[in-house]
């Protein structure tokens, strides 16, 4: 049985398809922007802190491996970022607002995280198979099995391993991860609806890749206050708040770009086709069968968020093979980057993660028996 905890909220949501770029700016706001990203080829090097210290353990075409680990021994657990409009430090925002640190404080002292590049011109051309390639060249470098966190796109992709690579992934989580996109949401609509033109002319216009940086600029619309204490569930009009305020806007300006053939496919075969729910998705050589994925699971989902709704991020429960009694459950109040940097998420969700992850399941597995 799926443990959940928490009410999901719902109402009515405007179908605006003809006015597609308005909407597509609001739910940008709100912290996906999976479909505009972009910076320079040195963005990663920001001059934001990491909250964490951490070490390059990989170079990689498609990303850095950041090792934030205490010790060289226990399990270790992959953060694997969402690949989109902003830097992996959303994973690593600030002190009560990084999952990094959450985990650490929950006694997981091996903890590292996928630093994705901004994509160059050279890169216009890799696929999702280069990424779950570089994952799992990533995966063998620390030792499987690992214990694999998929946040928001990243949990797609971290789904679509742990069901071509079983053996290596010992636990997962999914946070806000979009996955059965039958299960409507304004985004899920928004791609099926926009003209498939509009995303090739996106590639075209940034000469192969997609340009977060003339997108950011296109839409001009910064977040407001509100928007940002909502995602960092925090009171702002201190001191401390002033500091977060700015750390917010300066990360929030520092954007990446998407290689355009990979941007295209996320488009058309996870957003308008539905290819990993529908299981017709082909990763490195073999077709995808969510069943094979048996390992431990734990979603969390945000009640109010617009990005991937609670009941489009609870529904991969339904498509895993993975027993039923080790299925758990987490529906906070929440928006899509309060998941990721919300300090109420962080008090509650994230240290309930990381004590799941330390549980060794015998109890479950007896009561299951």
């Amino acid at each position: 049985m799926v443990e959940t905890t928490g009410k999901q909220k719902g109402g009515p949501v405007s179908d605006e398809a003809l006015q597609w770029p308005f909407t597509a700016a609001r739910l940008a706001m709100d912290a996906c922007f999976w479909w505009l990203e972009r910076a320079s080829p040195e963005q990663n090097d920001s001059s934001l802190p990491w909250t964490t210290p951490n070490s390059v353990a990989l170079e990689l075409a498609t990303m850095r491996l950041r090792d934030c680990s205490r010790t060289r021994s226990g399990q270790p657990a992959l953060v694997c970022a969402p690949y989109a409009l902003h830097r992996a430090l959303i994973a690593d925002f600030a002190p009560g607002h990084s999952v990094v640190q959450s985990l650490q404080s929950g006694g997981i002292d091996r903890v590292y995280l996928t630093d994705w590049r901004s994509a160059t011109p050279d890169m216009r051309y890799l696929s999702i198979d280069s990424y779950l390639s570089d994952l799992n060249l990533a995966i063998d470098e620390i030792g499987a099995p690992v214990d694999l966190i998929g946040l928001c796109q990243g949990g797609w992709l971290s789904l679509l391993y742990a069901a071509r690579f079983p053996t290596k992934v010992r636990r997962l989580v999914l946070a806000g991860a979009p996955v059965d996109l039958a299960i409507d949401s304004e985004l899920s609509r928004l791609a099926r609806n926009a003209p498939e033109l509009v995303y090739e002319h996106l590639v075209a216009r940034g000469g192969g890749n997609v340009s977060g940086e003339e997108m950011l600029l296109f839409w001009s619309k910064a977040p407001s206050r509100e928007d940002i204490a909502a995602a960092l569930q925090k009171d702002l009009t201190d001191e401390e708040g002033g500091a977060l305020l700015a750390r917010f806007a300066h990360w929030n300006s520092e954007t990446l770009n998407l290689p355009g053939r990979y941007y295209l496919e996320i488009v058309n075969w996870i957003f308008r086709e539905n290819r990993i729910a529908a299981g017709s998705f082909t990763a490195l050589g073999r077709a995808v069968d969510l069943k094979n994925v048996r390992a431990p699971l734990f979603l969390l989902a945000g009640l109010d968020d617009d990005v991937v709704p609670a009941s489009q991020a609870l529904a991969t429960a339904n498509l895993v093979g993975t027993p039923p009694a080790f299925i758990a459950a987490a529906s906070e109040p929440s928006d899509h980057l309060g998941l990721f940097m919300g300090a109420r998420t962080h008090a509650h969700a994230w240290p309930r993660i990381a004590e799941w992850l330390l549980d060794d399941l015998s109890g479950v597995l007896a009561r299951s028996a």
